[in-house]
């Protein structure tokens, strides 16, 4: 796969509505060169040096832009191979007649989904966690999810892993050494060494595993928005979003189902639902929204309860707190709307008014505060980002508990084994070429 020489795109597909400024068309294998001396009737230019190049189908001669040529030559390239850049002009002509004439030289082929990342990998320039930070950086909506990317881009989670499995390796060399040389004069205290090597390796994996915000940064921060029928749920839904994404009426138990909206909340990624009112009804239908309303908020990271502050809204704030579970009084946000009819003077609820706006900037500032707080739990280490990771990682600790527990060395030595062959599933130290194409799928063309 890797013998041939590919190409793609690397910038947005130019349209008739949005032509592009410019164009990048990579290429990368062992012909690249070739491929841009054909293309410009030239030697190549020197390596990592933009020049000006007129550019020529080969299959006719016809010129279709002038544009920038850059050379890499390997080893120091991005995927290890041979390397080069077109830098065109934007268009649907100048790119498509670019593609063309890369598909004439007959020994270039366009490149699959991710084929350039993954072939970085295979020619060891990044591991499997770094690549999932480049998929990451290019999918980023928010100031948050962008940080994240980069980070684990750098590598940070490749060092965390990599650490844990050079301390099970060497936990792993002292029980072989203690099977193949059991005549030998083993240090005093080998096996509590070990004992202790792997009891950190489990606490610190531990650790990690109760650490969410990778992937809450990924998938989005749960916000439920929750209260009474009437209070202004999707009001207030309607007035973050900015646009009229649930029905509002002055009919009770319009909200049936759970409506979701994806925001940028301060730089972090929230998804806000909207839910049924809570109250006792003999409404089927309604029981189940107000079933589902209760499970979502038993489930979001963060609850903004809603209370019509033209009623008896302390009393229900008291009901609905105390039978909301994970209830986080310092975190989630109780506002009192309709503040324009009645005055709120507890400092600890947010008094606004979905009609006029007031007291929003506010509950923003609250709303953003909590995410940030709820974000920042564990910081310092990197978070564990994808369920792929997740379930690697449950399944080496399953195994290091079962090499405490093991009666013999050689069954802890063999767990042992197994627990290293799972963490080094998650850099790509292990080979498994099912697990490349599942990860590497989801990558855009020329990437």
């Amino acid at each position: 796969m890797t013998d041939a020489t590919i190409y793609a795109l690397g910038t947005p597909t130019p349209t008739r509505a949005h032509p592009g400024a410019l164009a990048v068309v990579r290429l990368s294998g062992p012909r690249a060169g070739d491929a841009v001396e054909q293309l410009t009737r030239k030697p190549l230019p020197m390596p990592r040096r933009m020049v000006l190049r007129t550019l020529v189908d080969p299959s006719t001669g016809e010129a279709f832009d002038k544009g920038l040529v850059v050379w890499f030559a390997a080893p120091d390239t991005e995927t290890g191979e041979p390397m080069a850049e077109l830098h065109l002009h934007g268009g649907r002509a100048v790119v498509g007649a670019a593609l063309e004439a890369l598909a004439h030289l007959g020994f270039c082929r366009l490149a699959e989904p991710g084929e350039f990342t993954r072939r970085a990998f295979e020619h060891g320039k990044l591991d499997l966690t770094e690549a999932e930070g480049i998929a990451d950086l290019v999918a980023a909506e928010t100031a948050a999810q962008r940080r994240q990317a980069l980070q684990q881009m750098g590598g940070a989670l490749h060092r965390l892993y990599d650490d844990w499995r050079s301390r099970g390796l060497r936990a792993l060399a002292h029980l072989e050494a203690a099977i193949d040389f059991p005549d030998e004069d083993l240090p005093e205290g080998l096996a509590d060494d070990v004992r202790v090597a792997v009891t950190g390796l489990q606490e610190e994996i531990a650790v990690h595993l109760d650490d969410r915000r990778g992937e809450r940064l990924r998938d989005g921060l749960s916000i439920a928005i929750i209260g009474p029928p009437n209070a202004g749920k999707s009001s207030l839904l309607n007035l973050l979003a900015r646009r009229e994404a649930a029905i509002v009426s002055e009919t009770a138990g319009t909200t049936r189902d759970v409506i979701e909206v994806h925001l940028d909340l301060g730089g972090w990624p929230v998804v806000l639902a909207d839910t049924a009112g809570l109250r006792d009804s003999g409404d089927a239908i309604e029981q189940e929204g107000v079933r589902r309303a209760r499970a979502r908020a038993d489930i979001a990271d963060l609850r903004v309860l809603v209370l019509d502050a033209s009623g008896d809204w302390r009393s229900e704030m008291q009901a609905v707190t105390r039978s909301t579970e994970r209830w986080n009084s310092a975190r989630d946000i109780v506002v009192a709307n309709k503040a324009d009819l009645v005055a709120i003077d507890d400092p600890g609820v947010v008094a606004l008014s979905t009609r006029s706006g007031t007291g929003l900037p506010r509950l923003l500032a609250r709303l953003e505060a909590s995410a940030e707080a709820s974000m920042q739990e564990g910081a310092g280490a990197p978070p564990l980002t994808r369920a792929r990771h997740r379930e690697a990682l449950l399944e080496c600790q399953a195994s290091l508990e079962r090499a405490l527990h093991a009666p013999e060395v050689a069954l802890a030595a063999e767990d042992l084994r197994l627990a290293l062959r799972a963490l080094g599933r998650i850099t790509g130290t292990v080979r498994l070429d099912e697990l490349l194409d599942v990860i590497f799928r989801d990558f855009c063309i020329g990437k």
